[in-house]
């Protein structure tokens, strides 16, 4: 069964991020084509890329690289949940993208995304990111907008509208992530 990882992008104290994620665990678990953790960055001891060697050459040296390496190769595609600072992904997302490389290759990921306008340019910027690491993006995604989706713009109430957004983007994902994991699985036969 396919296996997906629901990142949580935001580490920032009182982050509206964790009841966006917690809210994709949630509906996705209900589903029963693939199977979902939650990944919280916050958990995770990443600091500024640290590595002596491009992480493309798989040479990881750290043992918080090297934990992270397992963590992110054990899944066949991700949800990325990302609010968006300053038109952009948090720091500690892009960090955690660009710290492993091999580990992301041939796999799929969609986004759920929150700001002011709705989180869109930050996942603008990731599809960028996720193409140089060979991830697979899904064009449908989630976009939560302070104002619509939230109670005050802190207290998460996402419209009725968006579970049924929600399910058609992990409807995609599900279905690139199969696709990937065959693609992986003759890349491995081969060689």
């Amino acid at each position: 069964m396919i296996k997906i990882g629901i990142i949580l992008g935001s580490t920032r104290p009182g982050r509206n991020g964790e009841a966006v994620a917690r809210w994709v665990l949630e509906q996705a678990s209900r589903r029963t084509d693939a199977t979902f953790d939650l990944i919280d960055l916050a958990e995770h001891h990443l600091p500024a890329l640290d590595e002596p060697v491009p992480p493309a050459r798989g040479q990881y040296t750290n043992e918080h690289t090297k934990a992270w390496a397992r963590i992110v190769a054990q899944y066949d595609g991700y949800v990325i949940v990302t609010p968006e600072y300053n038109h952009s992904a948090p720091g500690v997302l892009k960090n955690a993208l660009d710290r492993v490389y091999g580990e992301w290759n041939n796999k799929a990921a969609a986004f759920v995304s929150y700001g002011a306008q709705g989180g869109v340019r930050a996942v603008e910027q990731l599809r960028v990111t996720l193409s140089a690491l060979q991830i697979a993006h899904v064009s449908a995604q989630v976009s939560l907008g302070l104002a619509t989706d939230f109670v005050r713009f802190r207290e998460f109430k996402p419209s009725d509208h968006q579970h049924g957004v929600l399910a058609g983007t992990l409807d995609q994902l599900i279905t690139w992530s199969t696709a990937m994991a065959t693609i992986r699985q003759s890349a491995e036969i081969a060689s």
